[in-house]
């Protein structure tokens, strides 16, 4: 299909990796612009509501807000939960990327990317949310094709190529080759999943409650893929509300800890690789013995995933520079290059 505006030098244009915890944006010429997370703190005064704050100053209130104001992710698993919050989120992340606010409307031509097993409904959802927030035309790219472009794979040769990108809400896992997918499956398994896996443990355990940003944290400094290489001396202390006595309260816990929290979740994106290994075409999986595996997205960034994944497969694994914002890059060249046309759809 054609979209001959997709291609325009118009400098407001841009890609945006709308993800469950972060949004990355890409403008034309100009790369990245804006990486915060996909958070909007909402006030509500005398009955009327007003977006208070958008990304890492509404990060910063979860958690410790008051009965007025509240903070609301408007992404879940990959796609949109509320769409309302979502365009007033992208439409304040699109005047962010541009600087600030302008008299004049921007109507940029805009690539948003879509997990590969987001539903009919689920699309239109993200189409009307850009398309209500000011973009002049929307198309769409599946997450995969993103990831790999970004990646710098071959994606527009006859070869085959393998990336699991796993992001806050989902991990895509893709066979690509030729400009398409040549198989591709989605399971709802991320980074927001492991933060409520350790949040979980230590409530366990502990009897401690921690809040979403603490898990994070947790994750991010000690979290490890496999128990068996974790660190036993390698602790962290951590603080939140003690369950029993209900007051303040600090505990340790160590990386075997968290290590072991992680297990299912880490076997399930194994699993998930697996299965799409035994799909694939026999000449296709003799360039993946070659080629490998790419791992992309924030949740390729936990320690050992990728020898985890590298044990399990048989293959070897690597995780792409700047994995946080590969998919947004990708949708980006897919934007400004001609090589990549009919990769984006509008349909």
């Amino acid at each position: 299909m054609r979209f001959p505006r997709l291609f325009s030098r118009a400098s407001n244009d841009m890609a945006i990796d709308l993800g469950t915890a972060n949004t990355v944006v890409y403008l034309r010429d100009r790369g990245i612009v804006l990486n915060e997370p996909s958070v909007v703190a909402i006030e509500t005064l005398d009955g009327v509501q007003r977006v208070r704050a958008v990304g890492a100053e509404a990060k910063l209130m979860m958690g410790k807000t008051p009965d007025t104001l509240r903070t609301v992710r408007p992404m879940r698993d990959g796609v949109i939960a509320d769409i309302d919050v979502a365009e007033q989120m992208i439409k304040a992340f699109i005047d962010k990327a541009h600087g600030g606010k302008s008299r004049l409307p921007r109507n940029p031509e805009v690539a948003i990317c879509i997990p590969s097993g987001a539903t009919p409904v689920e699309r239109r959802a993200i189409r009307q949310a850009a398309e209500n927030a000011g973009a002049r035309t929307v198309h769409l790219i599946e997450e995969p094709m993103a990831a790999a472009i970004g990646a710098g794979l071959p994606v527009t040769e006859p070869i085959g190529a393998m990336v699991v990108d796993i992001g806050g809400g989902t991990t895509e896992v893709a066979v690509l080759s030729l400009r398409g997918l040549a198989y591709s499956t989605s399971a709802r398994v991320g980074g927001d999943r492991m933060d409520d896996a350790i949040a979980s443990y230590i409530r366990r355990k502990h009897n401690l409650m921690i809040g979403e940003s603490t898990a994070e944290r947790v994750k991010i400094e000690i979290g490890m893929a496999s128990a068996e290489t974790a660190q036993d001396g390698l602790v962290m202390r951590v603080k939140g509300r003690d369950l029993v006595a209900g007051v303040p309260k600090e505990v340790e816990v160590t990386q075997a800890e968290i290590a072991g929290s992680l297990a299912d979740l880490v076997g399930q994106v194994v699993e998930t690789v697996l299965g799409a290994l035994e799909r694939t075409e026999p000449e296709l999986a003799a360039d993946l013995y070659d080629q490998g595996i790419v791992m992309t997205g924030g949740g390729s960034l936990l320690s050992g995933i990728d020898e985890a994944l590298a044990k399990a497969t048989g293959l070897p694994v690597i995780v792409a520079e700047n994995a946080l914002i590969c998919v947004a890059m990708g949708a980006g060249r897919a934007l400004e290059d001609p090589v990549y046309r009919g990769v984006t759809t509008t349909a």
